[in-house]
């Protein structure tokens, strides 16, 4: 798909990626202003991105396939794929690969952790990865059904954090995921019940 001959995003590329790296930057000086401890197991890199990328595509597949069944989700998502189908095709997939990058990075950064590793500190397991988890829905709320989306892969995140310590892994994970759903959205609209018109 030629996303250059997509109108252009109303927000600039450069908006959009300053957005994104702005919450890794927060994520990282929450990290080290409050001295979270933060598992980057930086010995088994190769294990953090082959299991990154495992999960990811993974989890969206198995995403794509509970979309499949009928009534399951309490409303559909055709509003929120055709937005983000509208912002997403409105970039370059050079552009689009970096926000997913600065996105697995930086939300990561933000949510495990500084958010979840504070709490994990101050309170115990559990209840980091469900607050973090909820926040994170709260932060992607575009509807009911994409908050439990989004919250359900906040817990994926979460738990797997938890019995990794691996924060790369989770980056890795995070981005990938993200790319590969762009791709398919951009790639096989019609996939999310998105018609493209030809003065589209």
């Amino acid at each position: 798909m030629a996303l250059n001959k997509q109108p252009k995003s109303k927000i600039s590329p450069v908006t959009a990626l300053a957005f994104q790296g702005g919450i890794g930057v927060i994520g990282l000086l929450a990290i080290l202003f409050a001295d979270i401890p933060v598992g980057f197991s930086g010995d088994r890199l190769l294990f953090s991105v082959l299991f990154g990328v495992l999960g990811a595509l993974c989890t969206y597949g198995a995403l794509l396939l509970l979309t499949q069944i009928p009534r399951l989700l309490p409303d559909n998502l055709d509003r929120q794929m055709r937005g983000l189908h509208r912002f997403a095709s409105g970039y370059s997939w050079r552009v689009l690969f970096l926000l997913s990058v600065f996105a697995g990075v930086g939300e990561e950064l933000l949510f495990r952790g500084a958010l979840q590793g504070w709490l994990n500190v101050h309170t115990n397991a559990t209840t980091a990865v469900l607050a973090a988890s909820v926040l994170f829905g709260l932060v992607h709320y575009a509807s009911f059904t994409y908050f439990v989306i989004a919250t359900c892969l906040g817990l994926v995140f979460g738990l797997t954090y938890v019995i990794t310590d691996s924060i790369l892994l989770v980056m890795v994970w995070h981005g990938v995921y993200d790319m590969i759903a762009l791709y398919f959205l951009l790639r096989y609209p019609q996939w999310f019940g998105i018609r493209i018109r030809p003065n589209d």
